[in-house]
């Protein structure tokens, strides 16, 4: 049967995520071609930084291959080889999945480089049968053509996953946090995001391991080889779960890029548990019973008896009986920490029983009831309306956990962790986290996205994937709850969950809340919200929901999910969505008006081409694109260092391909900036410079080592070497400081002068001491310390050394400290932020002389105003990043720069700009510089004066 070749037009702007942007900034520089609405000839959108096309639609052309979808798929990809330039597609391509709706079949590739698995590389194929052949359609993705990286580790995979648990363990590894071995306190927590506190010991540290899953090639340039890690454990600053995914350059051991494998609602194991299903020649196992849920209605509950114990169990098998016979399972979790829950199966939970078929009022407050019942509802939704059987596709087992707390306090969290959903049982405020089908909805949609277009958890891809899970969660429970979209509360998620409040007051989200790109983006590091994905979802799914506004949700639902399923990969962001939702509106026959309606509502939300240039700022651009945020949210960012009217950054090359060089400048922004680190293949991170000289920390793959250089010029001088992690390097005078972490969250502060061959470790070599977050002006230097007491009480205060005498000042401690927070000196005081209110989520601004005494409270921790992160100190003025507590993410919350004189009076905002301020250092006077992150890169800015109030 011949078919003729429709005419293809090739159209502007790409749809391809460049790797180096997601890894600089997690936010993509791709714009997506806006067709006209009606134009039916066939279309190829390029792709930028690769020859293969992002999107070919539209076409009509024979597949050459009779055999499986997937070598169909592959030959046409090889017959096109023209089009595509993917060579050897049987090589370089291997099946991830093929999706089956009627006549219709995509096929999902994963890309291959020599053998290895490439992040964010897939390409799909999309067909359909006519007269029994098979007929291509169209094909989308990623695949990266300008890959030609070895493929031999210089690393050690034992030195990788060392590394990649130790910089888990640090903590923000160029500020942060010590705090003493004490219970944890609800206190640690705020909106903004736990306080970064690296705690003293093996226990926390202990908690954390991690798992090698071998090469895979980041898309960066040519390419980058690393180590892929999951860390999974206690969090050593919060003592929150962690499930972290961890990328280690393979040739210099150095962790480029990490995200969270938890994927929450709010930013804040299948077989294992024996829910794996019946045999099947045994007989349907299922009853019927029901329970009331938390808003008292009484539900019906598909529940199996169990015979050993005489009771009825949440355990359906009813939905899956007619496929893989696998159960929907609710557990008892009360009592388990979320860690305990998240990435792992806890142990000694049971299946939410009851001596009866009707479930008293028990499993009615745990939530149990509504977790059941919601998650039938989800499975339902997906079956009928897409034809999907279960979050996989393939009829995989559904474990709901009610119940967890977060270290004995309440978790208001819920999360799906790769396996199972996780529900907390939620506080006085809020009810447990599943008694929303809304919720339940997100947090199983995250199992769909990971199983179709695994949209990687970081900037933009994370933010479309909570975008993506909102609006299906927001589908399925009203078109349950029969609630119409012109209902004030139709577009909040979470609104059920109110004990006390209005549900627009304690609603997770709206999706209705009108955000756009050009006054409401918010650019963040990657260390904050894992770069945005809740704080910027809702400019996403608020287009979404637009669109089920104006076609019904029927169509919308269709069009949506086919564009999860066959057009989305998974480092797209968001005009790449708007790409793959047009696409999808074609391919099902929306035309004319209502494919107006589908790109009016991404217009109205600001997602078109070049929206990132139209966020401005009101400080002065030093660097731009650091890359600084490669390190995530454990590290999230490589420090910038600055003093005599020079800067000193880390930066990649401008595909972000190279590893990082040490770059310095002036900061008034004048002259030529110089390269001070030799380009040898090692990571050079955490600069400092006084002006005279640059020290810095180099990771390569057996070592990490101190080095330094003259500003002026001069070769580069090797000052240490460590076998663990180095950072929150000083430089003044005649000294280098720095701060050692070892894998098993010890901590140490080592100084070394001009002329010394070995360095000195403030702490004397004793195990029982942790010193940490360095701070240096001449040669006095300041550090936090824990230790014991002469009555053998533990202690917390800060203390100062002389460099040239080796003279030690304690600090004498003031009241019982939570925690303190980055030292910094000048040449008359000492000031660090203090922690002594448990449950309160301020910091106060400490100061001491430096002989120990004049110790006060210059800005009390009950002061409104000390919602303090870091500081560091000039001469004449204290530069500080604040924060205003506020229930979910926005500007107000993000963290801003304010400066102060040296007695803490006159607070002011340094800069205006609309997001994140981090990673700040002072020069001289009121001049400093800082990573921002308001255009969606992470630039190093500076303003030598403050702007005021903003």
């Amino acid at each position: 049967m011949s078919k003729s070749r429709k005419r293809i037009r090739l159209t502007g702007g790409a749809a391809l995520l460049s790797a180096a942007a997601l890894l600089a900034s997690g936010v993509t520089a791709a714009q997506a071609a806006d067709a006209p609405a009606d134009d039916p000839a066939a279309e190829v959108v390029p792709g930028t930084g690769t020859d293969t096309p992002a999107l070919v639609d539209g076409i009509e052309e024979a597949a050459k291959d009779s055999g499986s979808a997937a070598d169909a798929a592959r030959g046409h990809l090889a017959a096109k080889k023209d089009r595509y330039e993917i060579p050897d597609p049987r090589r370089n391509l291997t099946t991830e999945q093929t999706l089956r709706q009627g006549a219709d079949e995509t096929v999902r590739f994963q890309q291959k480089h020599k053998g290895l698995p490439v992040l964010g590389g897939q390409y799909l194929v999309r067909m359909e049968k006519k007269d029994g052949e098979r007929v291509v359609t169209g094909t989308s993705g990623k695949y990266f053509t300008g890959l030609s990286v070895g493929t031999k580790a210089r690393v050690a995979e034992k030195t990788a996953v060392q590394r990649a648990v130790a910089v888990t363990a640090a903590g923000d590894g160029r500020t942060g946090s010590l705090t003493k071995l004490a219970p944890k306190s609800a206190g640690a927590k705020g909106k903004k995001g736990e306080k970064a506190k690296a705690r003293k010991g093996a226990a926390r540290a202990a908690a954390l391991s991690g798992t090698s899953h071998g090469l895979v090639v980041l898309p960066q340039g040519k390419g980058v080889l690393t180590y892929h890690v999951t860390v999974t454990g206690t969090d050593p600053a919060s003592g929150g779960p962690v499930k972290r995914e961890v990328y280690v350059d393979a040739a210099s051991g150095f962790p480029v890029l990490q995200y969270s494998g938890i994927q929450t609602l709010d930013a804040a194991v299948s077989g294992a548990s024996g829910a794996s299903g019946a045999s099947a020649d045994d007989g349907f196992p299922g009853t019927t019973g029901s329970g009331v849920k938390l808003d008292g209605t009484k539900v019906d509950l598909d529940l199996t008896h169990d015979a050993a114990s005489d009771s009825y169990q949440l355990r359906d098998y009813r939905h899956q009986w007619g496929g893989s016979k696998n159960a929907l399972t609710t557990w008892d979790a009360r009592g388990v920490d979320a860690n305990d829950a998240s990435g792992k199966w806890p142990s000694g939970i049971s299946e939410v029983a009851s001596k009866t078929k009707e479930f008293g009022k028990d499993a009615t407050e745990s939530g149990a009831v509504d977790a059941h019942w919601a998650a039938g509802k989800v499975y339902d939704y997906y079956k009928k309306k897409h034809g999907r059987d279960s979050l996989d596709g393939k009829g995989m087992a559904i474990n709901s956990l009610v119940g967890v707390t977060d270290g004995g306090f309440p978790f208001v969290n819920a999360f799906w962790d790769g396996q199972k959903m996780v529900y907390g049982g939620g506080d006085e405020e809020t009810k447990t986290l599943s008694a929303d089908l809304d919720v339940v909805g997100h947090e199983m949609t995250h199992g769909v996205v990971e199983h179709t277009a695994g949209l990687v958890y970081v900037g933009q891809s994370g933010a479309l994937n909570e975008a993506i899970a909102d609006y299906f969660g927001n589908a399925i429970d009203v078109t349950a709850s029969k609630t119409p979209m012109s209902d004030p509360k139709a577009a909040l998620i979470g609104e059920d969950l109110c004990r006390t409040k209005a549900p627009e007051d304690c609603a997770f989200r709206n999706l209705n809340d009108g955000r756009t790109t050009a006054k409401d983006f918010l650019g963040v590091t990657i260390g904050t919200d894992s770069g945005g994905v809740h704080l910027n979802s809702t400019i996403v799914s608020g287009a979404l929901w637009d669109i089920r506004e104006d076609l019904g949700g029927t169509l919308a639902d269709r069009i949506v999910y086919k564009a999860l399923a066959e057009y989305l990969t998974p480092l797209d962001g968001y005009t790449e969505a708007r790409t793959a939702v047009v696409a999808a509106a074609k391919a099902l026959g929306v035309k004319g008006a209502k494919l107006r309606a589908v790109h009016r509502a991404f217009d109205a939300h600001g997602i078109v081409k070049g929206w990132e240039k139209a966020i401005g700022v009101d400080s002065d651009k030093l660097v731009g694109d650091l890359n600084a945020t490669a390190l995530g949210g454990a590290l999230p960012n490589t420090g910038a260092g600055a003093g005599g009217g020079w800067w000193a950054a880390s930066k990649s090359d401008e595909e972000g391909q190279e590893a990082f060089s040490v770059w310095a400048g002036r900061t008034d922004g004048r002259g030529e900036r110089k390269l001070i680190s030799p380009n040898d293949g090692r990571f050079h991170v955490y600069p400092d410079t006084d002006g005279k000289t640059v020290a810095w920390v180099a990771y390569g793959p057996t070592s990490v080592e101190v080095l330094s250089r003259p500003l002026k010029g001069g070769p580069v001088k090797k000052l240490w070497s460590a076998g663990t992690l180095v950072a929150n390097v000083r430089v003044s005078g005649s000294t280098v400081t720095w701060q050692e972490s070892s894998p098993h969250g010890q901590q140490r502060v080592a100084y070394l002068r001009t002329g010394e061959r070995e360095p000195v470790f403030v702490d004397g070599g004793r195990y029982d001491v942790a010193t940490a977050l360095p701070t240096l002006s001449g040669d006095k230097l300041g550090y936090a310390k824990v230790y014991v007491d002469k009555d053998g009480v533990q202690q917390i205060s800060t203390e100062i050394t002389d460099v040239r005498t080796g003279k030690r000042t304690l600090v004498p401690a003031k009241g019982a400290y939570l925690g303190i927070a980055t030292p910094a000196i000048n040449g008359k005081y000492l000031y660090w932020l203090v922690d002594d209110i448990a449950d309160d989520n301020r910091m106060g601004l400490r100061r001491a002389k430096l002989d120990g005494t004049g110790l006060t409270d210059i800005v009390p921790e009950s002061s409104a105003n000390a919602y303090f992160w870091n500081v560091d100190a000039s001469d004449s003025a204290l530069t500080l990043t604040h924060w205003q507590p506020r229930r979910g993410w926005s500007n107000g919350n993000l963290t801003k720069l304010v400066q102060t004189d040296l007695d803490g009076k006159g607070l002011q905002r340094v800069s205006c700009n609309r997001g994140e301020q981090t990673g700040h250092a002072v020069d001289t006077g009121r001049r400093v510089v800082w990573i921002d992150g308001t255009t969606g890169h992470t630039d190093l800015v500076t303003r030598a004066r403050p702007a005021g109030t903003c």
